[in-house]
């Protein structure tokens, strides 16, 4: 039934499953995916829509590394929008709703079409380690899978229950039973394990909805899309959302079921994420505020499911059902499901490597919910870096880990591995230090010749990358060398409101003024003429704008960057005994032998070693 050894066995099939799976895969290892229902693979447990905040840049870092989620996306999403345009450009994310059927096909399609890539489903129920190295898997039904890496991608089923109200039964989503045995495997063998929560809102009938009683929140007028391929298209055409909200009168009858609630009464022990609360934790929370937003989001093209957003509850059936019936515009709603929360294990991620390989067990990987981190688009990323790594280890070859300036990836897993998370982990703009280095328009320049080098990204990939970097540099250069006159800027400078020019002045200062904007470029007869000689298109124009525009605070981060990697340049021995230095915190030996930091970089990100710990250690190294 299966090969004699598999290369990489991924062991479950959500986000990071998927990502872990092709990327193994297409590096030309043989590859066994695992999954409890092949129906199910890629599935949206929550909102139907891939990006947002922080992770619409990760979304196009995974795409311009070879993944599949941006172009998954693009081919089935329903509308697309730029958030934070009003801001600068290392704050715009791009965010898609998505069909929420067609994406899991499309996910599923897509694999099928993977060279050495096989599918199995059935329960993994255990794994085999030997002198502290995983050589595969154990299954349901006692099938032995041999293997050189096994990736875990587990996400809510490990020991999943599931609560509504006083209601809890095991499952690792709505329908869909909980996995066993994997748990108890590793906390043999030494591994700390935990609880974490998560939840989800109720399902409606959009029939039953009076959509005329909410606000409408179209997609962007001209829509973009993730991948930086041209394997995908813009949308043409879009659907719409809504916008309503909660009332007093919601939130009273919501505390009618607080003392039947999982997470007030003692049942639920374990963390939820903190940016993404409960309808019950917010109006418990902020007993302040009137109202609270709920954003009314279609499942696809052709389904009339919609998903609440804003309104994810464990309160009993009969709570939700009164409490949303009481919301303008569900005066006759219609459930098709009704809310729940879930609790399942989790690993706190300081038990891993920068690269996702376990630090106890040789050749084991850890990525997404298992590691403490909420959200597909985090998860898809680690699948990913999981999948490479496994990849390369297997080929003998070095392992790919992403600096803090290089990626929100490497921000993302630098955080999991150095400071670990005892709540969900979410990504935001504000935990890399470096954005304005890493936005989502330039994850292609930043990641393509990487991913290209260990053979993961095509040569048509780097081609285009090279092209656009190539291009938008000349443009760039054409503004510090031509000239504007006053007669040519004035009118277009008072329409701004920016101060008149007296005397002519290269392109290049003029338009980084803040109150500038590409379509003000594309005014001046030069520039058309530029755009029209060299058959420009919008992307490399836009990049060109922020090269003129962010240039100063680019190179600012740039140079704090490189004083980064100094640091990440001294290396620690790999068995470096910290207690043996007599100078430093007791609290800085302890976390330093736990997490055992790579470098010194890395070993100053760690909650608890202070600059005098880390100025100790330096000396200690004779430096």
């Amino acid at each position: 039934m299966f090969l004699e050894k598999y290369d990489t066995i991924v062991v479950g099939a959500g986000h990071a499953g998927c990502e872990a799976a092709a990327a193994s895969a297409n590096l030309g290892c043989s590859t066994l995916l695992v999954t409890m229902s092949l129906q199910n693979i890629a599935q949206m447990s929550c909102n139907p829509a891939m990006g947002g905040i922080a992770k619409g840049q990760i979304v196009r870092e995974i795409d311009a590394l070879g993944g599949y989620s941006g172009i998954v996306s693009d081919n089935t999403a329903v509308q697309f929008k730029m958030l934070n345009k009003s801001k600068g450009p290392a704050m715009w994310s791009p965010r898609v709703q998505s069909d929420r059927m067609r994406f899991a096909e499309e996910w599923r399609l897509r694999l099928e079409r993977t060279p050495n890539l096989d599918f199995y489903q059935e329960m993994v129920k255990g794994l085999l380690i030997k002198n502290n190295k995983i050589e595969g898997i154990v299954t349901s039904l006692g099938i032995e899978i041999k293997a050189k890496t096994v990736v875990l991608t587990n996400g809510t089923f490990l020991n999943g229950l599931i609560h509504i109200g006083d209601k809890q039964f095991g499952g690792g989503r709505a329908g869909e039973s909980a996995a066993f045995g994997i748990t108890d495997d590793l906390v043999k063998v030494g591994f700390e394990a935990g609880r974490m929560k998560t939840g989800t809102p109720p399902r409606v009938d959009g029939r039953s909805l009076d959509y005329s009683k909410m606000r409408e929140e179209p997609g962007d007028e001209v829509p973009n899309k993730f991948s930086y391929s041209d394997e995908t298209k813009p949308l043409t055409h879009q659907m719409l959302c809504h916008m309503t909200y909660t009332s007093n009168e919601v939130h009273n009858i919501l505390r009618e079921g607080f003392d039947r609630s999982p997470m007030f009464n003692g049942r639920i022990k374990s963390i939820g994420p903190r940016y993404c609360p409960s309808i019950e934790d917010k109006i418990n929370r902020f007993a302040d505020k009137e109202r609270h937003q709920l954003f009314v989001e279609p499942e696809g093209w052709n389904t009339v499911e919609v998903y609440v957003n804003g309104f994810s509850t464990s309160l009993p059936e009969d709570i939700q059902f009164k409490a949303l019936r009481s919301v303008e515009g569900f005066e006759k709603v219609k459930f098709f499901r009704p809310g729940y929360a879930i609790e399942y294990d989790y690993f706190p991620p300081t038990q891993l490597k920068h690269t996702l390989e376990t630090k106890l067990v040789e050749g084991l990987y850890f990525a997404g919910q298992i590691n403490g981190t909420t959200g597909y688009e985090e998860a898809a990323s680690q699948g990913m870096m999981a999948g490479i790594n496994a990849a390369l280890k297997v080929k003998e070859q070095e392992p790919m880990i992403l600096r803090r300036d290089e990626a929100y990836i490497g921000v993302l897993i630098d955080d999991l591995i150095t400071k670990g998370t005892e709540e969900p982990y979410r990504m935001f703009t504000s935990r890399a230090e470096y954005r304005t280095l890493l936005r989502q328009d330039n994850a292609d320049f930043r990641l393509t010749p990487k991913s290209y080098e260990i053979g993961l990204a095509s040569e048509k990939r780097l081609r285009r990358m090279e092209h656009k970097f190539n291009e938008s540099e000349k443009m760039v250069n054409f503004f510090k060398e031509t000239s504007v006159t006053p007669e040519e800027a004035n009118p277009i400078l008072e329409a701004k409101e920016s101060s008149a020019m007296v005397q002519s002045d290269k392109m290049f200062k003029v338009f980084s003024r803040p109150q500038i904007e590409l379509n003000d470029f594309l005014k001046f007869d030069k520039v058309k003429d530029y755009v029209a000689e060299n058959d420009l298109d919008k992307e490399i124009i836009e990049q060109a704008e922020i090269q003129v525009k962010y240039s100063g605070y680019i190179e600012k981060e740039r140079n704090n960057a490189e004083k980064l990697i100094r640091l990440e340049d001294i290396k620690i021995p790999e068995n470096f005994d910290y207690h043996k230095i007599k100078s430093m915190s007791i609290e800085a030996k302890q976390k330093l032998s736990n997490i055992r930091p790579v470098t010194i970089s890395q070993a100053s990100r760690i909650s608890g070693v202070s600059p005098a710990d880390i100025s100790v250690l330096l000396i200690y190294m004779g430096r």
